[in-house]
């Protein structure tokens, strides 16, 4: 059984992966595959020289600002790296021997549509604590935690387009919602 856990910034999808972690689960976890494919798969490096410039990568280090300056130019631009990364992170996870994935941008970037999921799980939770919550863990302003909220797909679209909804608003029992996930479905480890 595949399962896709996603959920908004600060809705605390990445804490319930460490827990089903400690239940046993392996998740894996888009965002890291992303950037070890960056460093490590020679033909991904290739593809995004050969879209970027020589510049994006440095001494076999990926120029996160070259980078970065390139998506922002355009959405053109932006939908050019989706290409290449999105198939070739897909392609990892297919190889993983994993079922289990973490992703922010599940629905955004059509990842959804790429691998087949038996079961999409989000992660929920009240805007004020996931603006709380991104302020604390990365030190940033309120205007600038909801902007990064208001750049990702809806929390309620999200909620929509998912299966099963795990509330994570700091006073439900979050274990619990996790143990009952598990057995309400009898997902094997």
């Amino acid at each position: 059984m595949r399962i896709a856990i996603t959920g908004g910034i600060g809705s605390g999808k990445s804490y319930v992966c460490k827990e089903l972690a400690r239940r046993g689960f392996s998740v894996y976890d888009c965002d890291e595959a992303a950037k070890r494919l960056l460093r490590t798969s020679r033909h991904l490096q290739q593809e995004l020289i050969r879209l970027v410039g020589a510049d994006v990568y440095r001494d076999k280090v990926l120029q996160k600002g070259v980078l970065s300056k390139f998506l922002l130019a355009s959405e053109r631009n932006k939908q050019a790296v989706n290409d290449l990364i999105h198939p070739a992170v897909a392609r990892d996870f297919e190889q993983s021997g994993k079922d289990w994935l973490e992703s922010a941008i599940l629905f955004d970037s059509g990842f959804y549509l790429r691998i087949h999921f038996d079961l999409i799980v989000c992660i929920s939770a009240p805007l004020d604590v996931r603006i709380t919550r991104i302020m604390a863990r990365d030190g940033i302003s309120r205007s600038r935690a909801l902007a990064w909220i208001n750049a990702q797909w809806p929390q309620e679209k999200m909620i929509e387009h998912s299966d099963f909804i795990i509330q994570n608003d700091g006073s439900s029992d979050l274990g619990a919602a996790i143990d009952r996930l598990i057995n309400q479905l009898n997902i094997p480890k």
